[in-house]
């Protein structure tokens, strides 16, 4: 599955939740990578159907938070079909359902050289 959608900035709060331990550790185990304190935001095109309510529910892993911090849903996924990474749904999130956030061990917006409105794929197996 391909999804097509523009880079929008975010509300900064990825970059707090993605540097606490309890996220990191358990990213790093079920991804594989450390992943970069912050995340890429997504937006899809208002008048499409998302097209993720289509996956089956087996194919999304857990992240598990405590205390203030929810748990996050997450899926493997790969940008322009090159860097591996995830699409994550934190349980308590400021997002409207049509803005994903994508992760990598990497910024991408520097290493892509990535800008609001540029338009990204993603890909799901």
């Amino acid at each position: 599955m391909e999804i097509i959608g523009k880079i929008i900035s975010g509300m900064g709060k990825g970059t707090y939740f993605m540097s606490q331990d309890i996220y990191i550790k358990q990213f790093q185990e079920k991804l594989h990578f450390k992943p970069y304190v912050g995340t890429l935001n997504i937006k899809l095109d208002k008048n499409l159907k998302n097209p993720l309510v289509n996956i089956s529910k087996e194919k999304f892993e857990l992240v598990k938070g405590e205390g203030k911090l929810g748990d996050v849903k997450f899926i493997k996924a790969l940008l322009n079909h090159d860097i591996a990474g995830a699409l994550v749904f934190p349980a308590k999130t400021e997002h409207t359902e049509d803005v994903l956030e994508f992760i990598s061990n990497k910024n991408l917006r520097e290493s892509l050289k990535l800008k609001d409105g540029d338009i990204v794929s993603i890909i799901i197996e």
